[in-house]
């Protein structure tokens, strides 16, 4: 069965879906005239100034950290380390292109997350590629709607929502500060039902306090690693660029790696961590307070800047000026290694808050994609016993360790990224419409130099 599973893996997470991710990264960033490079000193404005105005459940920058919630997570630790032990320094290049076309993907996400979102029954904002491919590309589509849904529901449920992410924390806890697994189990549950319970507006109000606390916390950490090794800092990045062009050599446990195994291994890891093409970020950026479609396709764009620009980055540069790539050791015990080397008291406590706070965020982000993808499948009255079948498995998972459920559960990650690619291929015309219809509104308001109030704008029909 293993091995079944494993071929299925590896031709799901192979060259065509590859290809497919890149090459939807590439054409929207030419449709959109380099907007991820062009427009970024103006996203990131707007994390912190965007208006708030449109009908939404929760404001942009808690839209923003609950999807930081769901992709910040175990990736930015353990993937960057599987990463660079299998490609070399080299993957993090990779990495970087691959966010750096996932940003273009990643805004037209959100652009068509709000353009089509629609209210459910309890009057909540719903939106997602099951929405905008139903919607966007027609009835006819709504096959690849449901198709994404019942992959989300299982991807929530079975691999990146739950098990992966507590079995993450009550191992790290364990091996730290030798609390038992069962009690971490239990917190970790009571924690998880009474943030869910509450639905998005308690998940959003918990992610916009933990997530810039979490992020912050870890880069300064990895930035005070790296101020320990700072005559490596520039010999890094030469040997990053070289590496992802050059073959790697074999040093120490490291057993040398080919270019094509960097790219593979780099791109793949960057989309794991930024989920950017995958479709989930866009089901919360779709309650977001706003108007202007573009307005939060920008705002969505920031969350894969910063996950693998920014805080992968950091790790990854921690791991090769440390030199701890070369050794035995890999996953998040090669990152703590690169910790102990400039903090060898703290290490083991540093790396399990990051991860404990990683991993929690994430099960929180999950469980709002899981309901919206099962309340499109079967409507309001699924959400709650929804909720607690999936506190249920946040509860058993600690007790779990079924490699069968993971492979599965990446299995169903890329086929949900499927149907999302397909949409944002058929509907790039009209993000380039929205992207136009937006900054030429402004460039207008600029140009006579007025000043206009919330209150004042004209309306702009969703």
């Amino acid at each position: 069965m293993m091995d079944i599973l494993n071929t299925i893996n590896s031709f799901v997470w192979g060259p065509p879906l590859m290809v497919l991710l890149i090459g939807t990264g590439i054409l929207l960033t030419v449709r959109l005239g380099l907007l991820q490079v062009i427009k970024l000193p103006t996203a990131l404005k707007l994390i912190f100034t965007a208006r708030n105005t449109g009908n939404g459940d929760i404001n942009s920058f808690k839209a923003l950290c609950t999807a930081l919630a769901a992709t910040v997570g175990t990736g930015n630790i353990v993937g960057v380390a599987t990463a660079i032990k299998a490609g070399g320094p080299g993957a993090l290049f990779w990495m970087w292109m691959a966010a750096f076309f996932g940003m273009a993907t990643k805004y037209a996400e959100g652009v068509l997350a709000v353009k089509y979102r629609t209210v459910d029954a309890n009057g909540n904002i719903s939106g997602g590629p099951m929405h905008y491919i139903e919607q966007g590309l027609g009835k006819k589509y709504k096959p690849l709607a449901v198709m994404f849904s019942v992959f989300g529901v299982m991807v929530a449920c079975l691999g990146s929502g739950t098990f992966t992410q507590v079995n993450a924390i009550v191992e790290i806890t364990n091996l730290s500060i030798g609390i038992p697994v069962m009690y971490t189990a239990a917190i970790l549950t009571v924690l998880v039902a009474i943030v869910t319970i509450g639905g998005l507006k308690s998940i959003a109000m918990v992610a916009g306090k933990i997530v810039p606390f979490m992020a912050l916390v870890y880069m300064l950490t990895t930035a005070a690693v790296l101020i320990v090794f700072a005559d490596q800092v520039p010999a890094a990045f030469a040997l990053i660029i070289e590496s992802a062009f050059n073959p790697t050599a074999a040093a120490g446990g490291f057993l040398g790696a080919t270019v094509m195994l960097a790219m593979r291994s780099g791109i793949a890891r960057g989309i794991f961590s930024n989920e950017a093409g995958l479709g989930s970020a866009p089901i919360v950026a779709a309650a977001a307070k706003t108007k202007w479609p573009a307005e939060q396709g920008l705002v969505s764009m920031t969350g894969t800047f910063i996950d693998t620009i920014i805080i992968c980055t950091m790790t990854g540069l921690v791991l090769v000026v440390s030199g701890v790539w070369t050794g035995d050791l890999n996953g998040a015990a090669m990152t703590q290694s690169a910790f102990a080397m400039a903090f060898p008291a703290m290490a083991k406590y540093l790396l399990m808050i990051g991860l404990v706070l990683f991993a929690f965020t994430t099960i929180l982000g999950w469980n709002y994609y899981g309901e919206r993808c099962i309340e499109y499948l079967f409507g309001t009255k699924s959400i709650m016993p929804y909720r607690l079948v999936f506190i249920g498995l946040v509860a058993s998972g600690a007790f779990l360790k079924l490699e069968t459920i993971w492979v599965l559960a990446d299995i169903v990650n890329g086929l949900m990224a499927i149907p999302n690619l397909i949409a944002l291929l058929g509907l790039s015309g009209v993000v380039v419409a929205e992207t136009k219809a937006y900054f030429t509104y402004w460039e207008k308001v600029r140009s006579r130099k007025k000043r206009i109030d919330i209150i004042g704008e004209p309306e702009y029909s969703e």
